[in-house]
């Protein structure tokens, strides 16, 4: 029985990733810029069978319908890849709620590209781990990669991957608005918004533009420069969802308020500048110095996690195979 064991993290996108132009090999319209976290990881092992079909747990729960569909989707690329035919057991554990909008799916997809890869004898350098991974969601092609991942467009499936830039050490404080599961998916929202909003070729335009200046910020070191455009491409990406038909909105009043929150701190001089994936919860960048002092203004607004920048998808060791509670270690 070939098992292997992986763990990844999610990633919080600094310029968002909002919209598809092939939805088979989930190419997106823009190229996007993310900070991979030290926190909120999933685990997942998958174990080669001999059974007719594959199966997914999640927590410790057996998962069926269009998630399952999503995994099995997934094994039958790597599959294709590998020249193989056996099915496989799925076992994921994520730190974060899933489906909230802390980028769950991004570490679940992550760990599970280069869990599956191993297990059915793959050996994949880091742009072809990361191409593979977005094939199962398009941000997780970001968590292969550790620290800031920029995640280029490309023209076809070998051109489009991420990879690491450089950039200014910061801190992120994670702002928990809730935990419950959206009621409209990121995939179902972004196909709404390209398809209802009259916005949308401008958002298009606005995020290359976006991300070409957030690459020179980080080039140049300038934390200001970087956290005005994160707070900016946020506030353009909730508008550009909330202009669709119907509308969506992710954000919670206590979201807008964290906001607030934080415009205000920084004329109190505390350097901060808050951003949101497609949920209520809020992210916040700081510098390292006053990342303490940034976490414990915003707990009044919900639980406030200090976090930093995270490693890439790794597979697990003997150790933390056993620590996870594999009944075999990762091959």
């Amino acid at each position: 029985m070939t098992t292997a064991a992986a763990r990844a993290f999610p990633n919080i996108a600094l310029v968002k990733y909002w919209g598809k132009r092939d939805e088979d090999l989930i190419l997106p319209v823009a190229g996007s810029l993310s900070l991979t976290l030290d926190a909120f990881a999933t685990t997942t092992t998958v174990t080669l069978t001999d059974e007719g079909q594959d199966s997914f747990r999640l927590g410790g729960d057996e998962v069926a319908g269009e998630a399952a569909h999503r995994v099995t989707r997934f094994l039958d690329h790597v599959r294709d890849l590998a020249g193989a035919s056996a099915h496989a057991v799925v076992d994921s554990t994520n730190e974060a709620p899933t489906g909230a909008g802390l980028a769950s799916s991004a570490a679940g997809f992550a760990a599970l590209a280069l869990a599956a890869s191993r297990a059915y004898g793959l050996k994949l350098d880091a742009p072809s781990l990361s191409r593979l991974a977005r094939r199962g969601s398009g941000s997780a092609a970001r968590s292969i990669i550790p620290g800031i991942a920029q995640w280029h467009a490309g023209h076809d499936d070998a051109s489009s991957f991420a990879e690491a830039v450089d950039a200014p050490d910061m801190r992120m404080v994670i702002v928990t608005v809730s935990t419950a599961q959206k009621a409209v998916s990121s995939r179902e929202a972004m196909r709404r918004t390209a398809a209802t909003s009259p916005y949308y070729p401008a958002w298009i335009s606005s995020t290359e533009e976006s991300l070409a200046q957030m690459v020179d910020a980080c080039a140049a070191s300038d934390f200001t420069r970087i956290g005005e455009i994160t707070e900016s491409h946020a506030l353009r990406m909730h508008a550009l969802i909330q202009s669709c038909e119907p509308p969506i909105r992710y954000l919670a009043p206590q979201s807008i308020a964290i906001f607030d929150a934080v415009q205000a701190l920084r004329g109190e001089g505390l350097e901060a500048y808050a951003t949101a994936d497609a949920g209520p919860n809020i992210a916040v960048i700081v510098r390292p110095e006053q990342a303490e002092d940034l976490r414990d203004a915003l707990a009044e607004f919900g639980p406030a996690r200090l976090v930093g920048p995270g490693a890439g998808a790794a597979l697990l060791t003997d150790a933390e195979a056993a620590r996870a509670g594999l009944s075999e270690a990762p091959a």
